[in-house]
């Protein structure tokens, strides 16, 4: 594998260096459901995504990827325990020639979710997730921090007859052990976004999702912001399969991505 790292590069792999666990794929906004106590719920999901820049008159092309891995694990009927960890890769092309190519294991995220009230009536709920990233990544190729870094994650749901409708508010505390990522990252990342899911038929459901997230770049003034639509297609009552496109709204976030995964219950 090349190993000439640039900037550019550096920025493409930092994108994919943590493994957050997030709501029903390929929705990134979470939702308050958990597993019930003793039950398990293993995901694979994945996400192709590719940029354009222009940078000083170089046409830069960036190719990246991530194939995330997460276990939920019901501890009581309102708790859950859940771990995730990526495999990530990247691909840096400037002005058609390759620059960069490499892969890796990312940092790996330990989370708990707690839904602190259920009202079954009116279908509204509200959860807490609190987590932490754990430094199983390099951080010398980008794709983990060095560090131990801390997050939280506020959750509401509504469900009704004919869908449902989710919103989060998150923060993180990006540490770093590497001085030079530390330069050039911002510790304090925010992230707020809704999603919606509508029941198609019993089996069916289109999804779609919006929102924002600090910029990780402290040179950056533009936060990015992404859309997703998708789909989430019930094999079985224990077995989803899904596949949806995401697209960056500004120029601060990646251009295109396509999400495909899978979840099974047991």
């Amino acid at each position: 594998m090349l190993k000439k790292i640039t900037l550019v590069t550096v920025t493409a792999a930092s994108m994919l260096s943590a493994a957050p666990v997030f709501g029903a794929h390929p929705l990134i906004t979470d939702d308050t459901g958990t597993q019930g106590k003793g039950k398990f719920q293993i995901e694979v999901n994945s996400e192709f995504a590719w940029n354009r820049t222009d940078d000083g008159g170089v046409n830069v092309k960036e190719d990246t990827g991530e194939t995330a891995l997460a276990l939920s694990c019901g501890l009581a009927e309102n708790i859950d325990l859940v771990v995730g960890i990526p495999f990530s890769w990247y691909s840096v092309r400037e002005n058609g020639l390759r620059v960069a190519d490499d892969s890796g294991i990312g940092d790996m995220s330990l989370e708990i979710k707690l839904r602190i009230y259920e009202n079954k009536e009116n279908g509204l709920s509200f959860a807490v997730k609190p987590g932490i990233s754990v430094p199983t990544g390099d951080e010398q190729q980008g794709f983990g921090s060095g560090e131990f870094s801390p997050g939280i994650t506020l959750i509401a749901t509504h469900e009704g007859d004919f869908g449902a409708l989710h919103a989060n508010v998150g923060y993180s505390r990006n540490n770093y052990k590497n001085d030079d990522d530390d330069a050039a990252s911002r510790d304090d990342i925010w992230h707020a976004s809704i999603a919606a899911e509508i029941n198609m038929t019993d089996r069916l459901r289109s999804v779609a999702d919006i929102g924002v997230e600090t910029c990780e770049d402290v040179t950056g003034n533009t936060h990015p912001v992404f859309l997703i639509g998708g789909l989430i297609y019930s094999v079985s009552e224990n077995l989803d399969l899904d596949i949806g496109l995401k697209c960056g709204l500004n120029d601060a976030e990646t251009d295109s991505a396509l999400l495909v995964g899978l979840a099974s219950r047991f």
